[in-house]
C-alpha cells in the first residue's frame, strides 16, 4: 500500500448534497482520509495509489458536486544542480 496525498482548491462552498456524496467517497476502497480547510478553500484527500489514481480522485469529487478549480501542488522538486566544470 502506497499513501499518497493530492491537495485540490475549490470555488463555490459545497451544498449540502454535495458534502453528503463527499462523505460517501470516503467508502470508496483506497481513499484513506478527506479532509476540508474552508478558510484556504482546499480539500486534501489521503489514498491507495495502488488502487486509484490522482485523475480518479478528481472525477470523483467533482461527480459529487464540488466545484475543484485546480490541483494545489504539495512540494516542489528541487532543481538539478550541475557539476562544476573540471579545472
Amino acid at each position: 500500500m502506497t499513501q499518497v496525498e493530492v491537495l485540490y482548491r475549490y470555488g463555490a462552498t459545497p451544498s449540502e448534497s454535495a458534502t453528503l456524496a463527499i462523505a460517501n467517497i470516503r467508502e470508496v476502497y483506497g481513499v484513506r482520509k478527506i479532509v476540508f480547510h474552508e478558510a484556504e478553500k482546499t480539500v486534501r484527500v489521503e489514498y491507495d495509489s495502488t488502487r486509484l489514481t490522482e485523475p480518479v480522485i478528481h472525477q470523483l469529487l467533482r461527480r459529487a458536486g464540488l466545484d475543484v478549480v485546480e490541483k494545489v501542488q504539495l512540494y516542489t522538486l528541487p532543481e538539478p544542480v550541475e557539476p562544476a566544470p573540471a579545472a
